[in-house]
């Protein structure tokens, strides 16, 4: 059996704040794979690594991320409570280039592009921008020591980065889409009706999606745990297909096993370390054959 790579999701950040310096450096030293970011784009055109389309959720400000500036972005402060410096906290996506590259491994760098947004796919093209300042090679997805994946629910930024980066370095990510899980990542100040809306929005980007995947448009798929639970056949017949897969978030035991039994080829968990550990227990201690990156 293959051994699926560890991604940190959003960095190690059961204890640390999400998408931080400090989260992401401690998924290093937990020996991650890999780890996994979400960016969007600042007012001033800067790519930042913030999951929420408003800073409310995890910082100590309020606002809408397309608002606000880098700077102003900077001033806040993100430690979610834990004893974190200011300077090991908020990340663009060029520092957490550096902060990867600087560890001297290989490493697998996914990066979601968040979608919706306000400025559309204006965001693929800053992403591309940063990548092609590190001087990523798109047909290899090579950047130095790491190799970079691009992945969204949204089928509008596949089309967007086609033209630029092949199939197979392209994940579609998937999921069965609920109201309360949208609306808590919105602005709280959104009435009900609008989130249902995006809801709707949402899950039929992810039909579209689909439809991509089923076509092959694509060389990585990206369900959350409870999709692979809830559709073993679509599971089956995308791995059939040669499709690779990057299951979402995987935080426990049972987890880990059914993405074993799925045949995963990568993990994204909040606790890389744990998921190490439950790895290791499955597949005993002979050495194992491990997945080849992204």
């Amino acid at each position: 059996m293959t051994r699926p790579l560890v991604i940190a999701h959003r960095g190690s950040h059961s204890e640390l704040p999400e998408q931080t310096r400090a989260a992401y450096l401690r998924a290093l030293d937990e020996g991650a794979d890999g780890v996994e970011c979400d960016v969007r784009m600042t007012a001033d055109g800067e790519v930042v690594c913030i999951h929420d389309a408003s800073v409310d959720r995890t910082s100590d400000g309020s606002g809408a991320v397309h608002e606000l500036t880098l700077a102003e972005l900077r001033t806040l402060d993100f430690r979610a409570g834990a004893d974190v410096p200011r300077e090991t906290q908020l990340l663009t996506l060029g520092d957490l280039i550096e902060l990867l590259t600087a560890a001297g491994r290989e490493l697998v760098l996914a990066i979601e592009l968040k979608h919706p947004n306000p400025v559309g796919t204006a965001l693929e093209e800053a992403v591309l921008r940063v990548l092609g300042e590190y001087r990523w090679d798109p047909q290899t997805a090579r950047l130095g020591s790491l190799t970079v994946s691009l992945m969204s629910f949204n089928p509008d930024s596949v089309a967007a980065l086609s033209p630029v980066v092949p199939a197979q370095h392209l994940m579609l990510l998937t999921a069965d889409i609920r109201v309360e899980d949208i609306t808590a990542e919105l602005p709280p100040d959104l009435d009900p009706a609008g989130s249902a809306d995006l809801a709707a929005q949402l899950d039929a980007a992810l039909q579209a999606g689909r439809e991509l995947l089923d076509a092959g448009a694509v060389g990585w798929v990206g369900p959350d745990l409870e999709f692979v639970r809830a559709h073993p056949e679509r599971i089956a017949a995308w791995g059939d297909a040669g499709l690779r897969m990057r299951v979402w978030t995987v935080d426990d035991e049972h987890g880990v096993r059914d993405c074993l039994a799925a045949g995963v080829d990568e993990i994204t968990t909040d606790v890389p370390a744990l998921v190490r550990a439950h790895l290791d227990a499955a597949e005993g201690a002979a050495p194992q054959k491990r997945n080849g990156t992204t």
